[in-house]
């Protein structure tokens, strides 16, 4: 969940690019940021606790050099300090490291015997003494690198430099992503490609147990046996990632803002009519779908397990993936696994995919990121069309994913005739107008100023819901408490009485949608119930609902592939302005990154 950023150059000075690909990566972490760079024969290491911003203060200003890594951190093993902070050296090696090294303990107390101290609580510094330990016993870092390869357990990304080799950067990888970048007299190293698109959209992708030396006019790519690898050079196809936020606040604001397009751009090549449908894979074969992924996109794939069940009498269960791999899943060739990742590196998602790929079942994969790991892997693959996300939450990534499932359950009901086909073009002419339905939604931002008010200073809100309306819920609650730092939770409506509203108080908010026609009295009931009991009520609803005990935000009638997309956004609104009330920093929250890179 870290970013790292390498350059090697015959001529440029590399201090900005460096900074610039740590500006760019910042949502995968920013608790510490740091560089190292060789300059006139001599290391050099810069290090902060906080942002990239205050590394780029903390140089000097005509700092120059030819070689250089970097890094920004989101914090494992060890406090955030400027001491855990990334590069971290040892003797002759300096290394930035994404992933987790699982076995740092046992390596730590191997080295201490061989007389290594440490000044760290990082696993990252582990490794670095490892590779100096190696390098000074064989003298050849081919033989150090390839060792290291068999001696670490967990995941890495690892951008090197040796101190008696001032011209070269060294790379290795395992489970965590890393790309190198081609440029002219000048190469790059990235942990996610938007880092290097200022300069270059051409770059080769390393597999597990690869490792690389790049200078500024040449890359070499090994297998870990050292044999030389025949790497596809490949070309970014998707646009230049943008850092403008226009005249937008934050850039969560301008992304909720920009779902209209998002959501059609992702499903467009699907709806224009019936037969289009029908370019999507075809599951009718299957008796049971897996949906796997984790928080707000596990969230989307029960939109889809309620659509599926609901509308095409397909069984469907969806699994948190970092719970996926450690139990029993009942695979069988029935059986299909859509794997869904916004970034398509999501280190728990990917370890669940491994474990269905050896079961040799098959798999469909929605993803947002061309090349990336998830999706090289998986047997098929459904794009979002969300563009980068750079605010943590997510949100267009989200109703991407929410949108694509639905057309997917939609084309399966389509081929099982579970729907009658003139009620299938209704759904498809309002997908089509999905961007003039969201429009009035987005535009009230009034109303939900008017909540956020109501509500920033409470501790505890809740969220409740049945069927569909709970699962939208789920990431309403989310969102709210990823960026306002407000405990909420989620519960499903009727499970109130179990136990639950023993919690509500006088004037505790609690948010609920009532949008299934024959549900909606059963949630009013349960709503009431909170009343009485002194909380203060908000309901989204598609009904004509009078009622003075609640605050209502009124959306468009439409079919249930798409009344998620509209009962979520007020959610994320409404958090949104929340979080702006209380001060926080809504698009970098405290804790969180994007693109979860370890388990």
């Amino acid at each position: 969940m870290c970013g790292i950023v390498g350059c090697t150059s015959t001529q440029k000075n590399i201090i900005p690019i460096l900074l610039d690909g740590l500006k760019t990566l910042e949502y995968r972490g920013y608790d510490s940021a740091g560089l190292s760079f060789i300059k006139n024969g001599n290391l050099i290491i810069n290090k902060v606790k906080g942002r990239v911003q205050d590394l780029e203060n903390h140089l000097a200003k005509d700092e120059n050099a030819k070689i250089g890594i970097a890094h920004t951190r989101w914090a494992t093993h060890g406090k955030v300090n400027e001491i855990n902070a990334h590069p971290h050296n040892v003797g002759s090696i300096t290394i930035v490291h994404n992933g987790i090294i699982e076995n740092f303990n046992k390596l730590k107390h191997k080295l201490k015997d061989k007389g290594y101290h440490f000044k760290s609580q990082s696993d990252t510094e582990i490794a670095a003494g490892l590779l100096d330990y190696y390098y000074n016993k064989y003298q050849n870092l081919d033989k150090t690198i390839q060792k290291f390869i068999k001696k670490v357990d967990g995941s890495y990304a690892i951008c090197m430099l040796v101190n008696n080799d001032p011209n070269t950067i060294y790379v290795i990888k395992k489970d965590s992503p890393l790309i190198i970048g081609k440029g002219e007299n000048i190469n790059y190293i990235a942990s996610d490609v938007p880092a290097i698109l200022k300069y270059t959209k051409n770059y080769y992708i390393l597999e597990d147990c690869e490792y690389g030396k790049i200078t500024s006019d040449n890359i070499t790519i090994y297998d870990k046996d050292g044999n030389i690898l025949n790497k596809e050079l490949k070309t970014y196809q998707g646009s230049n990632l943008t850092s403008d936020k226009g005249t937008y606040k934050h850039y969560m604001l301008k992304e909720i803002n920009e779902q209209s397009i998002t959501i059609r751009k992702t499903i467009d090549p699907y709806i224009n009519n019936i037969d289009d449908l029908l370019k999507l894979p075809d599951l009718t074969k299957y008796e049971r779908i897996d949906i796997i992924a984790c928080g707000t996109a596990m969230h989307a794939g029960l939109t889809a397990k309620y659509l599926f069940e609901e509308c095409t009498n397909t069984k469907c269960e969806v699994f948190l993936a970092s719970e996926y791999r450690y139990q029993n899943n009942f695979l069988n060739k029935n059986v299909l696994s859509i794997f869904i990742s916004q970034s398509g590196e999501t280190a728990d998602t990917l370890a669940a995919l491994k474990k269905v790929k050896e079961a040799k079942c098959d798999t469909l994969g929605i993803v947002n990121v061309k090349e990336s790991s998830i999706a090289r892997a998986l047997d098929k693959v459904l794009y979002t069309e969300a563009g980068t996300e750079i605010a943590v939450a997510s949100t267009k990534a989200y109703t991407a994913q929410v949108a694509l499932l639905s057309v997917l359950a939609l084309a399966q009901a389509y081929r099982k005739k579970s729907i009658k086909e003139e009620k299938i073009l209704k759904i498809l002419e309002e997908f089509q107008n999905i961007s003039s339905t969201l429009i009035p939604i987005l535009e009230n931002a009034q109303t939900y100023e008017n909540i956020a008010k109501e509500i920033y200073k409470q501790n505890d809100i809740f969220y409740i819901g049945r069927s569909l309306d709970y699962y939208v819920s789920m990431e309403g609650s989310l969102k709210l408490k990823e960026i306002s730092y407000i405990h909420s939770e989620a519960y499903a409506a009727g499970e109130l009485k179990h136990g639950t509203i023993s919690l509500i108080t006088e004037n505790t908010p609690v948010f609920a949608s009532a949008t299934i026609e024959k549900i909606n009295a059963k949630t009013i009931s349960n709503l009431k119930e909170v009343v009485a009991r002194g909380a203060k009520c908000y309901l989204i609803t598609d009904e004509n609902i009078k009622d003075e005990n609640f605050t209502i935000i009124k959306i468009k009638k439409v079919s249930m592939f798409l009344k998620p997309l509209l009962i979520v956004i007020p959610y994320q609104l409404i958090a949104y302005y929340t979080a702006n009330l209380k001060g926080c920093d809504i698009d970098k929250p405290r804790n969180l990154a994007k693109s979860v890179t370890v388990e």
